[in-house]
């Protein structure tokens, strides 16, 4: 029996785009250092800033770190293919890749949902909602946010490592889930089970998503605050919900029925919602969330001011001098 750990797989997304690989790298480097920068600067705003240590805020600095851990498990090994003529990955680096990607995605869609459920307690329950969402509250759905993305990926990556691989090349420009399951030659009954298990929790989840809007939009309608705690807090929840369901949808259509002969458009399908939601999520918190806004322009524009003790202190000497 091979040694699974031996086990070279060879990625064929990129061997279209030899000519033009040093653009693609330009490109790559300038997406990732915009990705890390501005999700970061919302992480420490809100960090530093002891005003937005409020649950909505936190909940968006969680969403921005898994951002950072979603892009960082995709370009650092795509510049690296780049850069070099041999495109591989070693069976361990390929599992490693599939586990961060998808406890980043089952992260982010958890994430969403219990900003979901926070934004109908923050309007439909105002009265309500300090004693419900607590400190307490807030630490125990983080918790529970993580521990639960990272049990699901668990399980999927272990029933896929117990598959036997009997090929070797992997059409995307990095590994999924997917892809190495269409690599196995023994039975994914399983792996196939499994998956309807996670379509039926996460469908629970759209559901939960949407039964919270639907209240959200009846409590809008009724009250011209509830109607601006909607538009600066719910509206960018809900872009950032679609932008990053038709991302997964994107690629998971594309991965089973699209047609291999247009190998570019299949890589940006491909890695959509690694690149497009990391990136877009820090903006639209930062440009919707007024009290986030206020804090970062802040920051930018602040003038140091002088030193009151400085200004006493000679005005003193002046007099003694006199």
């Amino acid at each position: 029996m091979e040694n699974k750990s031996e086990i070279v797989l060879v990625l064929q997304g990129l061997n279209d785009s030899l000519t033009n690989r040093h653009i693609y790298f330009t490109l790559a480097l300038m997406s990732y250092f915009i990705t890390i920068f501005t999700n970061l600067l919302l992480i420490v705003t809100i960090c530093t800033e002891t005003t937005l240590h409020e649950p909505i805020y936190i909940f968006v600095c969680n969403l921005c770190f898994n951002g950072i851990c979603g892009a960082s498990s995709f370009y650092p090994k795509l510049l690296h293919d780049l850069l070099v003529d041999s495109y591989v990955i070693t069976y361990s680096g390929c599992f490693t890749q599939i586990f961060v990607v998808y406890s980043y995605v089952f992260c982010d869609f958890t994430t969403l949902t219990i900003m979901a459920y926070d934004r109908y307690l923050a309007i439909c329950k105002p009265l309500q909602y300090r004693t419900l969402m607590t400190v307490q509250k807030v630490v125990q759905l983080l918790l529970l946010t993580w521990c639960f993305s990272l049990l699901e990926t668990s399980i999927g990556v272990i029933l896929t490592t117990r598959l036997t691989i009997c090929s070797r090349h992997v059409r995307k420009i990095f590994c999924t889930n997917w892809e190495v399951v269409k690599l196995s030659c023994s039975d994914t009954a399983s792996i196939n089970i499994y998956g309807f298990v996670l379509t039926f929790l996460h469908l629970s989840q759209t559901g939960l998503i949407l039964v919270s809007y639907t209240h959200l939009v009846r409590s809008s309608l009724q009250s011209c605050s509830c109607r601006r705690k909607f538009g600066q807090t719910c509206l960018p929840h809900l872009v950032t919900l679609l932008v990053f369901t038709s991302s997964l949808l994107f690629d998971a259509m594309y991965a089973r029925y699209g047609s291999s002969s247009l190998q570019t458009l299949q890589n940006v399908l491909a890695a959509e919602f690694l690149v497009v939601p990391p990136v877009i999520n820090p903006i639209i918190y930062g440009i919707n969330l007024r009290h986030i806004r206020s804090r970062i322009v802040h920051h930018f524009t602040h003038k140091p001011s002088k030193d009151v003790g400085s200004e006493v202190s000679l005005s003193l000497k002046i007099k003694l001098s006199n």
